[in-house]
């Protein structure tokens, strides 16, 4: 049994640490603070027990001392606990106090350190804390305390004097009376300030003022406060990301959503996964394959499931399509084939079935067989094509389509018309969120399709299609929202 007090990171998930990620993934239980991002909690095993300790201004979930006595109590029960807790456990986190409370009963500990937001939202807002001419040091201080109570440990008049660079954590809502106690303290009333509110994430929020100013500026928490030379620099870089303070659905089964949700969110965008299908598996056996001429795969889906749960299980692998003609309907298709070691010998020039259709060459021969793997219940455009060009056409399904249970919290949001954008692969992601959603938000939101097939279907649901990807690929709809969302922005 060991507890692993870990930090992770002021927001950004991709922040976390190797080691951090690496005890997440084999955690029997997880207590988690308030701002902890929860696709980390993605990271953990499936059947891991997920414990909610956070801690809102004025109303705490658990206090400190039941926290701790959780902490020992699910470490005695055996197993490895992962304390996850937002930035890092020992700036400001309680971390100290935790290990205390484990030491004193004899319960190994581990601390796995996390970048904190004293250092971590300075620099998503382009403020170096320390920077050549302008700050050799910085000091990290709590605002917490009210500066105006009789006693505190805080000595502003101190740090005032000290120079350099001043970080000030959970101050937004003493920070009028701070910036009274520093110029007291003899800091020049024109000293810059920055107050960066939800650094890292998606909503980031970069405050500029003065100590004279800083107290109207609006500054609202969770906010690191920068004081000194080095907030008047402007070295942005998040916040200038083309998508940034977008948000945007990503309807795609959870496991197909990652490639589109890294390539949103490099991008600056919020991705909100809402997956309106599930992939399932289906039993099929494998027919005997030397009697067709052509293999057809219309999806990457396909292809997993033809390997992993048709040939794996009969123990043959890419050589038992020896001999036989490929065909995929687009790259991701064609890519998920290459990773099998198998080239495709068909790729249509649109990544559409009737594109892959015009591309087929006729027969050679009378009676040549082809089997098309693809999901349960796909559109019979392409078979039926096929056979009316004299192809012995068979089609095998490999999984099914299935609507999925996104988190309800996500469908209200995306109901009240709270994000920007959403965006649709494939005709069973329309059919299936219209139907978790019931009546379509009003105002909509931008829908940006893949291809025409999706267009269509979304149409007939009575959603209006704002963009269509030229290329019908992932980059393609990438491409396609960012043509579009300039113009859309949010009221």
């Amino acid at each position: 049994m060991t507890v692993y007090l870990v930090g992770a990171g002021p927001g950004d998930p991709g922040l976390i640490t190797v080691r951090g990620a690496e005890v997440l993934g084999r955690a029997d239980v997880v207590v988690y603070d308030r701002l902890v991002d929860p696709s980390l909690l993605d990271l953990v095993p499936a059947d891991a027990e997920r414990v909610y300790a956070g801690k809102a201004p004025g109303a705490p979930e658990m206090d400190q001392a039941e926290i701790n006595a959780l902490l020992v109590d699910r470490a005695r029960a055996g197993g490895n606990v992962v304390r996850l807790k937002g930035g890092d456990p020992f700036v400001f986190g309680r971390g100290g106090e935790e290990a205390e409370a484990l030491a004193a009963t004899g319960v190994p500990f581990e601390v796995v350190p996390g970048i904190t937001s004293a250092i971590g939202a300075p620099a998503y807002a382009g403020i170096p804390v320390t920077h050549r001419g302008a700050s050799t040091h910085f000091t990290v201080v709590t605002g917490h305390e009210d500066p105006a109570k009789g006693s505190a440990d805080v000595d502003w008049s101190a740090l005032a004097r000290t120079g350099g660079t001043l970080v000030i954590l959970m101050g937004a809502g003493r920070v009028g009376e701070i910036a009274s106690r520093l110029v007291e303290g003899g800091l020049a009333p024109d000293t810059p300030v920055a107050a960066v509110r939800n650094g890292t994430r998606p909503d980031q929020e970069t405050v500029r003022a003065t100590l004279a100013t800083v107290a109207d500026a609006g500054v609202q928490a969770p906010a690191a406060i920068v004081v000194g030379d080095v907030a008047a620099l402007d070295l942005t870089w998040f916040e200038s990301r083309p998508l940034f303070g977008r948000s945007v659905v990503v309807t795609r089964a959870r496991e197909q959503a990652s490639e589109l949700r890294n390539r949103l969110e490099v991008l600056g965008a919020e991705v909100l996964e809402l997956p309106a299908i599930a992939i399932e598996p289906i039993e099929f056996d494998v027919p005997q394959l030397d009697r067709y001429g052509w293999v057809v795969f219309t999806s990457a889906n396909g292809v997993t499931a033809f390997f992993e749960h048709g040939l794996a299980s009969g123990d043959l692998d890419a050589r038992a399509l020896a001999g036989l003609s490929i065909a995929a309907i687009g790259p991701g298709t064609a890519a998920a084939l290459a990773q099998k070691g198998l080239h495709a010998d068909l790729l249509p020039e649109r990544f559409v079935a009737e594109s892959l259709l015009d591309a087929f060459p006729p027969p050679s021969t009378d009676g040549v067989r082809v089997l098309v793997a693809r999901a349960q219940n796909a559109r019979d455009v392409f078979p039926a094509g096929l056979s009316e060009r004299g192809y012995e056409v068979e089609v095998l399904a490999v999984y099914r389509t299935v609507t999925a249970t996104p988190n309800p919290a996500s469908i209200e949001r995306v109901r009240g018309g709270e994000v920007d954008a959403i965006t649709f692969t494939s005709s069973s992601t329309v059919t299936n969120l219209c139907d978790l959603l019931g009546e379509i938000p009003a105002p909509q939101p931008l829908v940006a399709s893949i291809g025409p097939v999706t267009s269509k279907t979304a149409t007939e649901r009575g959603l209006r299609v704002d963009v269509e990807a030229t290329e019908h690929t992932i980059d393609g709809l990438v491409d396609a929202l960012l043509r579009a969302l300039p113009s859309s922005r949010r009221a």
